[in-house]
């Protein structure tokens, strides 16, 4: 199961403020406590806190090798209904779409989206990133049925929509430790971290982190547009097929109503076995 947290920030100066100051109280500690903690600490995959600029946690993934570098991970992005996204592809945003958009992005990059059309505030613009830092391990040629759902969900787009930072980290549960409970298909799961903890180090505590989003903060130059820099480069997109809808089932035909025949007189039962005890004495 896919699972997301957030953490909110009231700006950005404010959000790398935090960071900084947990990152040099993280150190000291490990320092001061790391050989008497170890053999305690439960395995973790990312050492470096979500606080990061973008792209940063993403390169120090492929720096590790495997099967991620090159790696086009399908993702779904979802919205409130009405909403439209838009990817930047080739310097600029392309035609906004209706959600939910299907691509496949490319593991350790930072890509940028527009999303306009918001329902409770008409005209005004807000400009996520998705940074991708792991991948899911579909079958062979099976990739794009089983994509990352990144959804924006209402609350977090009128929060960036009003200058506050928002960082959502999508992990995949561990399946030893995830709740023994049904989750709902049309919903993903999420919850807030409390103040001063890192959403990153708290999503490897729980399982796998796949993708970090962040919204609000930035918007580009209104007189200019756009720049690569805003863009993060803009790196390839995959474009994928709409998801294919299961068909639905069919009813069972009716089965046709037999003539009605007299009921055959049952023939004579045959004996029922007798058991060691019933049995006659030789």
């Amino acid at each position: 199961m896919v699972t997301t947290f957030r953490r909110l920030a009231d700006n950005v100066i404010d959000s790398g403020q935090r960071v900084a100051g947990r990152m040099a109280m993280a150190a000291l500690v490990c320092l001061g406590t790391l050989s008497a903690v170890s053999a305690q600490q439960p395995p973790v995959h990312f050492w470096h806190p979500a606080g990061l600029p973008p792209g940063a946690i993403g390169s120090q993934q492929l720096q590790r090798g495997g099967p991620l570098p090159g790696f086009f991970q399908p993702v779904e992005i979802t919205a409130p209904q009405g909403v439209m996204i838009s990817l930047a592809e080739e310097g600029r945003f392309g035609n906004p779409q209706p959600v939910p958009v299907r691509a496949g992005l490319l593991v350790g990059q930072v890509y940028r989206l527009c999303a306009i059309n918001l329902p409770f505030q008409p005209g005004v613009e807000v400009f996520p990133t998705i940074e991708v830092i792991d991948r899911l391990y579909a079958p062979r040629g099976l990739e794009a049925r089983f994509p990352v759902h990144i959804e924006l969900p209402r609350e977090d787009l009128e929060m960036a929509a009003q200058g506050k930072f928002v960082t959502r980290v999508i992990y995949v549960e561990n399946p030893q430790a995830a709740l023994p409970a049904q989750g709902i298909a049309v919903e993903q799961s999420w919850f807030d971290v409390a103040p001063g903890m890192d959403p990153l180090a708290v999503a490897d505590t729980l399982g796998r982190p796949i993708a970090i989003v962040r919204m609000g903060g930035r918007v580009p130059d209104q007189g200019a547009g756009p720049d690569m820099s805003f863009l993060f480069g803009c790196p390839p997109v995959l474009k994928l097929p709409p998801q294919p809808s299961l068909p639905a089932p069919q009813a069972r035909p009716k089965e046709q109503a037999q003539p009605s025949t007299p009921p055959a007189k049952p023939d004579a039962a045959a004996p029922a076995a007798k058991s060691r005890s019933e049995a006659a004495p030789r």
